[in-house]
């Protein structure tokens, strides 16, 4: 089944920092003027010869747990991914401190979910946490918050409506998953949405929450917003850690933050009492760098 693509290009919101928590990849140095250039720097280039989204799919057939798992993991970490997805661009937003100080934030994100292909022909894909971790560490990126899951919707230049299929088993079939994606290009396409804009609102996001730690053998899922701050999927765990459906996606966001100008680690950020707030409605995190640390590991 083709898989009709749109290609949107990479972007970024405000607060986000270097990967200086994994020893093999350095942490970039504090700058004044916040950039994403960088961000995507130890993504793995697209081989010449990669399988477009298209062939993906009908590589697939029926497969809907281990080995779509396998095919999806060994395409993203040999690199074959759009390019509009390693083009991010910093967006600035003011947020206020629980003192009241008024602050500057800028994050890097990307502009949609993971997806395999080329900028003409991708398919965007679920995956198991563990899976989504990993290739979050490996890319030099971390998963969203809720929090930053509704900032991004709210500066989605693309606000598309969700698009439920009907429950039941089926959920997790690659077929299910293929009859979404038409859907979701479908109604791109009737938007005209162009390159360089932030799409939201055709997925439920892969989260971090305390509750992983609470629930270790649990997903974190949120999102679907049919409006700002009214998503249809309530953070839920209800799931066990290696579910995946057609209605999940990854976005990957950016380890560098910058904070008034001064870059910063994002898990730094999030485990500091007095800065979480910014990016996490749950209080800190203290163990979310480790989180990735662990994700990063050559044997995982």
């Amino acid at each position: 089944m083709p898989v009709k693509s749109l290609a949107v290009a990479g972007f970024c919101l405000a607060l986000l920092a270097p990967l200086n928590t994994l020893a093999a990849l350095p942490a970039a140095p504090a700058v004044a003027a916040p950039s994403c250039v960088a961000a995507a720097r130890f993504i793995p280039p697209r081989a010449a010869t990669a399988q477009g989204g298209s062939d993906f799919a009908r590589g697939l057939a029926a497969d809907d747990g281990p080995q779509r798992e396998a095919a999806i993991r060994r395409e993203l970490l040999g690199g074959n991914l759009p390019g509009f997805l390693r083009e991010l661009k910093p967006t600035t937003l003011a947020a206020q401190l629980p003192g009241g100080r008024t602050v500057k934030l800028t994050l890097c994100v990307l502009s949609d979910y993971l997806s395999i292909g080329s900028d003409r022909d991708f398919l965007r894909v679920p995956m198991s946490l563990g899976n989504a971790l990993t290739v979050a560490a490996r890319f030099g990126f971390t998963l969203p918050t809720r929090r930053m899951v509704d900032l991004i919707y709210g500066q989605a230049g693309l606000q598309l409506a969700p698009q439920p299929l009907p429950p039941g088993d089926a959920m997790r079939s690659t077929a299910y998953l293929l009859r979404h994606e038409a859907l979701v290009a479908s109604q791109m396409a009737q938007r005209g949405a162009a390159a360089g804009v932030l799409t939201a609102g055709h997925k439920k996001d892969l989260v971090l929450s305390p509750r992983l730690w609470r629930e270790p053998d649990r997903v974190a899922i949120y999102g679907w917003h049919r409006s700002a701050l009214a998503p249809i999927q309530p953070l839920s765990t209800v799931h066990g850690a290696a579910y995946a459906d057609y209605s999940h996606g990854v976005r990957l966001v950016g380890r560098t933050v910058w904070l008034d100008g001064v870059a910063m680690s994002i898990f730094d950020l999030l485990a500091d009492p007095a800065l979480a707030g910014l990016l996490s409605d749950e209080g800190p995190l203290p163990q979310a760098a480790a989180l990735l640390a662990e994700a990063a590991a050559p044997d995982r």
